[in-house]
């Protein structure tokens, strides 16, 4: 009696991996779908902001009734973002580094829980870093699963891997997909049935962003490190750094105040009490505001709120360990050219 195998497929809930995993499953092949939250997806930052919104991953999951598991791996992330080994591409992606992390971590998966190989949606040269074979090679060896990664979409273009070899699957149903060409997906997917899916890149890595990645270089240039609160609040409101050098965050909607309203022991906050934003301020090089900076982002917020003569009544407090009584100051609405100036766009 032949042995049952399963396996562990990186899921995006994009067409290639919805796939992937499809003609596996074909196969009589088991598997289970796993998910990373980077907490840098747009479906991340969005349930951050606290709108109910599903990734593409549990929906397209639940649609097609994939064996499912989310695993938020975000405090693990941040080595990988900022000192990646194999650098970045044209923003603040780590590609490479990146799909080793996963993985690994897919990997420790399978050997914890008896799973036998891996699975992946990644078609030879669709993308110019991470899916040309040198690259999909040496990943397979930094990960530690040499062989033990199918492609089916590009199994036929590849090195045969084990489960290949040992006739776990057979090779000749899998695909030869090259190239950045979706015709032959969008031909399977009618096929195998799959009738919805994810549009190209609908998962929307902020990593890939050239606004968030010029965030992130501004934070590194002038404050000279870049720490996971620093990472966490580039995806969150509006950034303003003032001449003093100080950075200010101000939320734009309900979801964005509670983000930063969870941070406020850590930071100068800034309130307008039920009239609209509130604001994180993070001197540089020092723990105290001004007295003028204080005025300045309670000008600032004016600029947002709700009072109607375009002043606002802002209470501020001083981060935990700083001696400051807080207090409350009156902001008066700055010109809209000085708001351009100090924007970090």
């Amino acid at each position: 009696m032949s042995v049952k195998r399963k396996a562990v497929a990186l899921y995006s809930g994009g067409l290639d991996s919805t796939l992937a995993i499809k003609l596996i499953q074909q196969q009589g092949i088991d598997v289970l779908a796993v998910y990373f939250r980077t907490g840098l997806m747009i479906s991340d930052v969005k349930r951050l902001k606290g709108k109910a919104f599903r990734s593409p991953a549990e929906k397209y999951a639940e649609k097609y009734g994939f064996d499912f598991r989310m695993i938020d791996v975000s405090y693990e992330y941040f080595d990988v973002v900022t000192n990646p080994r194999y650098g970045y591409g044209s923003n603040i992606n780590p590609c490479i580094d990146c799909r080793i992390f996963m993985f690994r971590k897919a990997a420790e998966i399978m050997r914890a829980e008896g799973y036998d190989f891996l699975v992946s949606g990644e078609v030879l040269k669709q993308r110019p870093m991470t899916q040309h074979l040198q690259s999909l090679q040496l990943i397979e060896k930094r990960a530690g699963v040499q062989g033990l990664i199918v492609r089916p979409l590009s199994a036929k273009e590849l090195p045969p891997t084990i489960p290949e070899i040992e006739g776990w699957i057979d090779r000749e149903r899998l695909e030869g997909i090259v190239g950045r060409n979706r015709q032959r997906q969008f031909e399977l997917a009618k096929e195998l049935g799959i009738d919805e899916y994810e549009p190209p890149g609908g998962g929307g890595c902020y990593l890939t962003d050239e606004s968030f990645a010029r965030k992130y270089k501004e934070v590194v240039a002038v404050e000279g490190e870049m720490t996971r609160d620093h990472l966490f609040l580039l995806v969150v409101g509006r950034h303003f750094r003032l001449p003093t050098g100080t950075k200010v965050v101000v939320s734009r909607n309900a979801g964005e105040t509670h983000a930063l309203e969870a941070m406020k022991r850590r930071y100068w906050f800034f309130d307008t009490v039920g009239q609209g934003p509130v604001a994180l301020a993070r001197p540089v090089g020092r723990k105290e505001l001004t007295e003028e900076e204080i005025g300045t982002i309670a000008d600032l917020l004016a600029h947002y709120a709700k009072g109607e003569d375009g002043t606002v009544q802002v209470m501020f407090s001083a981060p935990e360990g700083v001696e400051s009584p807080g207090g409350t100051v009156i902001g008066r609405k700055l010109d809209r050219k000085t708001l351009e100036d100090w924007l970090v766009r």
